[in-house]
């Protein structure tokens, strides 16, 4: 772990060029270092022109000076920013001006890591400064600025704190073990501890809600051949991505493609139909298929409404993974030709489509939206986002809580169980967070942020 009393400068805009670059400093030698590139002092909180010259006094480039005095500054450190022109050369030799007057060059993330350390931050703030950055949809980056804003870590730490005063009186309570009071019934920790068990499972969907905007979801079709699966994939992404025709077994290769729905980021594959077959490339195919299928979230089981579910249908039910969401879409609409489509199985209840005619797909939206979570958009406004260590901490607690309520005959049992709960939750914001964990967070991070 490098000293916090380095002084650290990257490149803090994106790659390549660009009307305005920015070159950024943090440390305790940020404002002396800048004072030798600058033509004149620079004034904490104000903007400021500048011709940036070298230790020979050559002109670099020009442009403005914006000084952020410790502590009031995102790292919490004394912050300068050298705008100057975007050009990647303009701003790799003011860099190395930078460097050569004595700092060094940030790691990815470390500006963010040392808000974070400083406490600025807390962690998943500083997560959602990388999720902000790559959100993918709208509602992914509303989501991330929620957690930027410290919506999500209020929530943690309002339910870290109600935790705390339950050990707390649990662990008094083993102190007086002779006294004839039954502290357990009297301070109503069942009932506390349930109620506390209700909001972490709450607070548990809606950061799984918060993951699928992050990481998304992979969404296959399946189905036999040419029963319509790629004119389904053109009609959800409103253009002729895959190729259409008659001839079955067209689709060789899963064909994958990117979709916004609902704000939610898909990655939709349209794959080679199930089928037994002897040609080699089309067996490779089929192959690459369930491949597809067993990282799936969603599996659409296309199904032609003339003849229903067959004895090929129930095959492939049979081998698919049975935790996975299936939304069965009966095509081929438009050939039924007035007749009733042929329902054969209990336990299907399909969406009839015509993909040919762009006939009932908003059906087949409503539906990936509700086995998401996301059907009432007004229930979704205040999703924050979420990785999946949140997940698994969040889990944690939930299972120690349970434990618990268990052992509340054991009063030491009981405490040990809520000290548990009280570390896995505390890891979320990363007031207990180990060493190896942060550099893994921080390390995803462009340098410069």
């Amino acid at each position: 772990m490098h000293n916090l009393n380095d002084t650290i400068s990257a490149v803090a805009t994106a790659p390549g060029p660009g009307g305005i670059g920015i070159v950024r400093l943090a440390g305790p030698k940020a404002l002396s270092i800048a004072e030798k590139i600058c033509s004149k002092p620079i004034t904490p909180n104000q903007f400021s022109f500048h011709s940036f010259k070298n230790a020979k006094k050559e002109l670099i480039d020009q442009g403005v000076a914006l000084f952020f005095q410790k502590p009031h500054s995102f790292t919490g450190d004394d912050v300068i920013e050298l705008h100057a022109h975007g050009g990647p050369i303009v701003l790799q030799i003011l860099l190395q001006e930078c460097i050569s007057q004595g700092s060094r060059l940030a790691e990815p993330g470390e500006f963010t890591k040392r808000a974070y350390l400083n406490n600025k931050i807390d962690l998943s703030q500083a997560e959602a400064v990388a999720d902000l950055i790559n959100a993918s949809t709208t509602k992914a980056a509303k989501s991330a600025m929620q957690s930027l804003s410290g919506n999500f870590s209020k929530k943690i730490n309002e339910l870290l704190e109600k935790l705390i005063q339950l050990r707390t009186y649990v662990e008094a309570s083993l102190d007086f073990p002779e006294e004839e009071i039954d502290f357990i019934k009297d301070g109503q920790i069942k009932e506390k501890i349930e109620s506390l068990a209700i909001s972490i499972q709450e607070i548990t969907k809606t950061a799984k809600q918060g993951k699928l905007l992050r990481e998304g979801v992979q969404l296959v079709l399946i189905g036999q051949p040419n029963v319509g699966k790629s004119s389904l994939l053109n009609q959800l992404l409103g253009e002729d991505k895959a190729i259409v025709a008659e001839v079955p077994g067209t689709t060789r290769d899963p064909v994958s493609s990117q979709l916004s729905l609902g704000g939610i980021p898909i990655n939709l594959v349209d794959t080679a139909g199930l089928r037994e077959t002897d040609d080699v490339v089309e067996k490779i195919g089929i192959t690459k298929t369930w491949d597809n299928i067993r990282t799936a979230g969603i599996i659409i089981f296309l199904v032609d409404a003339r003849t229903g579910i067959t004895e090929y249908e129930k095959n492939v039910y049979k081998q698919l993974p049975k935790d996975i969401n299936i939304i069965w879409v009966y095509n081929k609409l438009d050939l039924l030709n007035g007749q009733k489509a042929n329902l054969t199985q209990d336990f299907v209840e399909p969406i009839f489509i015509s993909a040919k005619l762009n006939q009932g797909i908003e059906h087949v939206h409503d539906e990936i939206l509700k086995l998401l979570g996301f059907h009432d958009a007004d229930s979704n406004e205040q999703i924050f986002m979420a990785r999946e260590r949140h997940v698994v901490a969040l889990n944690e607690v939930n299972n120690h809580l349970a434990n618990a309520i268990y052992n509340l005959k054991n009063p030491d049992l009981c405490a040990e169980d809520l000290s548990l709960s009280q570390k896995a939750l505390s890891r979320v914001t990363g007031s207990f967070s180990s060493e190896d964990l942060l550099g893994e967070i921080f390390s995803q991070f462009c340098i410069g942020k």
